[in-house]
């Protein structure tokens, strides 16, 4: 059996923040969603969380986890500190608890696993992962003999110039028998410069304790303020992308765009500079996405071009042409092999197949048919101050330029509609519509305009 507690009390005063640091976002997830999302290999049988600093707070953000149990630090007094609050919330557990950092969230499930593998096989105390830092200053030595055995902690200030040369740290993640640590944590003592609780003094009660290297020390990177929250970003990002690039997608300028590790992109497909993929994404085979463009939440299908534009929310079919300067939101459905082109926005409407809104519309609250053509300037009111109204456009209707559809009102199959209409009741298949006064020509208006100004003069 496995449970993993993470710590996750702390404020986090160099965030400079009132959110709690396990909160702030990497990647559109948490800094404590990421770590959790970290244990998903292990199948624990519990997942804890000791929270402390706003932690009503912490709480309702998790609330989606579920299963997540929530334990109380009401004062921070260090890891062993918080660690010891496990002891009655895991009375009669038997099995072996890894213990994380909430603000450690580059971790890949498959490190955790082995960790936990090395730990079972040789039946340790404890085991804890280390890193091997080009520049550990500043960071604890752990020194082991030749079969990985952890012999002793130094803290960096303590180190001596040859214990120095020694560039094995302590990640901060560990691997314990329980029962064996719940002996061990009423022996803590504060007795330090912070008078604290750590939990690496348990180290020195238990035997055996095995040190496990991570191959990429950057996986143990820790969140402490905003630069290092970029930083993280930037680690996160490169995995994303080189992961992606292997697969068969076509990062055109990879520094310039972002991937959120949520989408799933298909191969062959082509993503542009200054283009940024968020959220539950998804782009089929063959498209060309960018440059220039925003999507996030939305499903893309094959071979469509996306060109300086934002999607949110929506759901694009096979073929279209996207742009450019086409913003889609709010479960828009667009259909096989249509053109929503220049300056053109769409609200939760959905689209039938080979429609055309090529310049300069606004299509809010509607359905369209099939083959329908909307000409340039075309508008649904879909609000009467009050209320959301809807307009439905039957399949092969075409609307001339600078077209109104007052809502709610049906347009039928086939029908036209003449240019600069205002459409304020329903149409029949195959009728033409025209709404519009007559036009009026007053000759000679140059002259008389220009004698009524003489007049007033």
């Amino acid at each position: 059996m496995v449970a993993v507690a993470i710590l996750a009390a702390g404020r986090g005063t160099r965030m400079k923040s009132n959110l709690p640091k396990v909160l702030h976002s990497l990647g559109g997830r948490s800094l404590l969603e990421r770590t959790l999302d970290s244990c998903r290999l292990l199948n624990p049988q519990r997942r804890i969380a000791i929270v402390g600093y706003q932690a009503e707070r912490v709480k309702e953000a998790l609330q989606h986890q579920q299963g997540l149990e929530f334990v109380e630090q009401t004062e921070q007094l260090g890891t062993g500190h918080a660690v010891r609050q496990l002891l009655p919330h895991l009375a009669g557990f038997t099995g072996d608890l890894l213990v994380l950092n909430g603000d450690v969230p580059l971790l890949r499930p498959e490190t955790l696993q082995r960790l936990l593998q090395i730990h079972k096989t040789h039946q340790n105390a404890a085991t804890l992962l280390t890193a091997h830092l080009p520049n550990p200053k500043g960071y604890g030595r752990v020194f082991c003999d030749g079969n990985n055995i952890v012999t002793q902690i130094v803290e960096d200030r303590d180190c001596t110039a040859a214990q120095k040369q020694n560039h094995r740290i302590n990640g901060g993640i560990y691997c314990f028998n329980w029962q064996k640590l719940a002996e061990t944590l009423p022996k803590l003592s504060a007795n330090n410069q912070q008078q604290e609780y750590y939990l690496t003094e348990a180290i020195a009660y238990l035997h055996p304790v095995m040190a496990v290297d991570v191959e990429d020390y950057l996986e143990i990177s820790g969140i402490n303020d905003r630069k290092q929250l970029a930083e993280a970003y930037q680690i996160l990002q490169t995995r994303i992308k080189d992961y992606w690039m292997a697969a068969g997608v076509t990062l055109i300028d990879p520094d310039s765009i972002t991937i959120d590790d949520t989408v799933i992109l298909h191969p062959d497909t082509i993503v542009e500079p200054q283009t940024h993929l968020r959220g539950n994404t998804e782009i089929g085979s063959g498209c060309r996405i960018g440059p220039g463009s925003l999507i996030e939440n939305s499903q893309i299908g094959e071979n469509v071009t996306v060109m300086y534009s934002v999607v949110s929310n929506s759901h694009v079919e096979a073929g279209c042409r996207i742009g450019p300067y086409t913003h889609l939101r709010g479960e828009v459905r667009i259909g096989e092999s249509c053109r929503i082109g220049n300056f053109v926005e769409i609200k939760k409407a959905t689209i039938g197949n080979k429609t055309n809104v090529a310049h300069l519309s606004y299509i809010g609250d509607a359905t369209l048919g099939d083959r329908v053509n909307v000409g340039a300037g075309t508008i649904t009111a879909n609000y009467d101050g009050v209320k959301k109204h809807h307009t439905h456009i039957g399949s092969g209707t075409k609307t001339g330029a600078n077209s109104v559809f007052i809502a709610p009102v049906t347009i039928g199959e086939d029908v036209t509609v003449a240019a600069g209409s205002v459409i304020t009741k329903n149409v029949p298949n195959e009728a033409l519509a025209i709404a519009r006064e007559n036009q009026k020509i007053i000759e000679g208006w140059h002259k008389i305009k220009t004698d009524m100004g003489n007049r007033k003069a």
